[in-house]
């Protein structure tokens, strides 16, 4: 819409825009003042940069969690009914653990998890990386686990028989022969699970960290305006969705390839 005199702060728009047709007069303000006023395409910058880091670091920590808590839920199913004394203890105790943390994170919402951790958890903290890498990585490491877990079941048990008749422990079998066939296998899951992530951190707004979805909602809000700032917000999500699915698709592809 054209300026009002409340609004004469937009007349410093260039004169393409002021002197074009209407529709395209109309369309040039709204794109002045969500983008380029003030520079505020800045603050998309530094969501997206903050976007990247948060899913970034919160996937390492879910790829890490997840493996530590497949890894438990594997040991307890194969091998509890042959242990004995206080090592099946140790590991009953961490299995019902995790199945806790499985049932607890995966039925809960993620904006709530986020908000627990920031203002009850860590409310001492300003340091609003951290916990959200922290929330999201620990959300994420719930499905992560089932991910892994699920490729470790599906390798066939004759390789831990072939591992062990060659004289590998359980844990040697794990890591040589049993882990690097089931990541060969949830590779392209994990990689999707990664692109779910970044679409999650959208709610990261929720605690006032600066992403591309809270970019958007305060330029909304200064401009009076929140169309095109939200459909910048979605445009660079839908972007960054279109490119990891594009290198998830050529991975794929490779995995298929190599295993002719």
């Amino acid at each position: 819409m054209r300026p009002s005199a409340s609004q004469s702060w937009l007349l410093e728009a260039p004169d393409w825009i002021q002197n074009g047709p209407g529709w395209l007069n109309d369309i040039g303000y709204d794109i002045y003042k969500s983008f380029i006023f003030d520079d505020r395409y800045q603050m998309y910058i530094k969501g997206l940069g903050n976007t990247l880091l948060l899913t970034m670091l919160a996937l390492l920590i879910g790829v890490v969690l997840g493996v530590v808590v497949a890894l438990i839920r594997v040991s307890w199913d194969k091998n509890h009914m042959e242990m004995q004394g206080v090592g099946k203890g140790v590991l009953g105790f961490c299995n019902a653990l995790s199945k806790v943390y499985l049932t607890v994170i995966r039925g809960t919402p993620m904006v709530v998890q986020l908000m627990i951790m920031y203002f009850v958890i860590f409310a001492s903290s300003r340091n609003k990386i951290l916990v959200g890498a922290l929330s999201f990585g620990i959300n994420s490491g719930a499905y992560v686990a089932e991910i892994i877990r699920g490729g470790i079941m599906s390798v066939d048990q004759g390789q831990m028989e072939a591992g062990r008749s060659l004289g590998f422990g359980y844990v040697s079998t794990m890591r040589y022969i049993i882990l690097p066939q089931a990541f060969k296998a949830v590779l392209p899951t994990l990689a999707n699970e990664f692109i779910v992530l970044l679409k999650e951190t959208a709610v990261a707004g929720y605690v006032g960290l600066a992403d591309v979805t809270y970019a958007g909602n305060i330029i909304g809000g200064n401009c009076y305006d929140y169309l095109f700032p939200l459909l910048m917000s979605a445009l660079i999500y839908l972007v960054l969705v279109m490119f990891f699915t594009f290198l998830v698709g050529r991975l794929e592809r490779r995995l298929r390839n190599s295993e002719r």
